[in-house]
């Protein structure tokens, strides 16, 4: 893919939201009273989670689509938001929006950290920093472990491990699925509002070149700094929400290899559209638990997964999101001819 193609694909995005806000309105209302109420307790679950990765996804694409930067950081991110999630929850008793808000600011905290070195340098160098900063997380949380109810900083316990309390309105699958939904869709709308406002112009001008941007007036250093503070603030959401989901975290779920798998599927569903997110994150839940509900190993998906990638790299740059569009707009001009053609 070309510099300029990628500069352009950019862009794609801030003009695809708007264009497409009526079939996601639809979709969105046929998820929230539809789906839910036709699904088993190992659905709801699965699609609860696949909604969280969504969103981890989603701050992957924030980055690559607007900045050209890879970060393999995000998903200890998730962790990050988890953690502090479950935290506030058990030792304060708040309610689960303000352990979510507050998973989401920890985790933004974080994310500016690791966006420091973005600064200087970008490409391999950036997605190996982050990488081992991810790897760093991941030791913290090994070593430390989730919260579960107990006193002291690390508020854990020796004893029975404490759920997670749900929000009011969603204490079972079903519910909390619809609400998952209503969060994805808010944090949508938080990253649209962004790129379509000053930030996204000053991102579109960063990735076009720097020195262009610097000369426009453009404060790169602070929009950089921005941008991985959202995109770790989305992560620490989607952690806050998995935690919520599930009612516990396992520290042995947040892998770094895991980072990878995330940023290597949302270039799979397509970095640059706004439905690429949701595609990666039904790639990470649904398919192995489509492929186990089959009873074939899970794993197989892992080989998909790297089919996946390779041809997305080589002929589907902008992803199964690309292609999806790419065929709809063939169908619609077929359907066009034969229209103009008929007498």
């Amino acid at each position: 893919m070309t510099d300029r193609s990628m500069e352009v694909a950019s862009l794609i995005p801030a003009t695809q939201f708007p264009l497409r806000a009526g079939i996601v309105g639809a979709g969105a209302l046929i998820a929230l009273y539809v789906l839910p109420a036709t699904l088993s307790d190992y659905w709801l679950r699965t699609l609860i989670s696949a909604s969280a990765l969504t969103i981890a996804s989603l701050s992957v694409s924030l980055l690559f689509a607007q900045l050209g930067m890879v970060s393999l950081a995000q998903f200890g991110l998730l962790g990050v938001g988890g953690w502090f999630a479950l935290r506030i929850s058990h030792g304060v008793g708040v309610p689960f929006e303000f352990a979510l808000l507050t998973g989401g600011v920890a985790s933004a905290s974080v994310g500016l950290i690791i966006g420091l070195p973005a600064l200087r340098m970008r490409g391999l160098y950036l997605a190996i920093i982050t990488l081992m900063m991810a790897g760093a997380i991941q030791v913290l949380i090994s070593a430390f472990g989730f919260p579960d109810g107990g006193s002291g900083i690390l508020g854990k316990s020796t004893g029975t491990r404490m759920m997670m309390a749900r929000p009011l309105l969603a204490q079972n699958d079903e519910a909390y699925l619809r609400y998952a939904i209503v969060v994805v869709g808010l944090c949508y709308v938080l990253v649209l509002v962004h790129v379509r406002g000053r930030p996204g112009r000053a991102w579109a001008m960063i990735r076009r070149s720097e020195v262009c941007a610097f000369a426009g007036g453009v404060n790169i250093v602070a929009y950089k700094v921005w941008a991985f503070a959202l995109a770790g603030f989305l992560a620490g959401i989607a952690g806050g929400l998995l935690a919520g989901g599930v009612g516990q975290l396992d520290a042995s779920a947040f892998p770094a290899s895991q980072s990878i798998m995330l940023f290597a599927l949302t270039i799979v569903g397509g970095a640059y559209s706004w439905a690429g997110p949701i595609i990666a994150g039904l790639l990470l839940r649904a398919l192995p638990a489509l492929l186990n509900d089959l009873r074939v190993d899970g794993n197989i998906a892992t080989m998909v997964f790297g089919i996946g990638l390779l041809h997305a790299l080589i002929s589907a740059p902008h992803g199964l999101a690309g292609q999806l569009q790419d065929l709809i707009k063939r169908v619609r001009g077929r359907l066009a001819g034969k229209q103009q053609a008929a007498p």
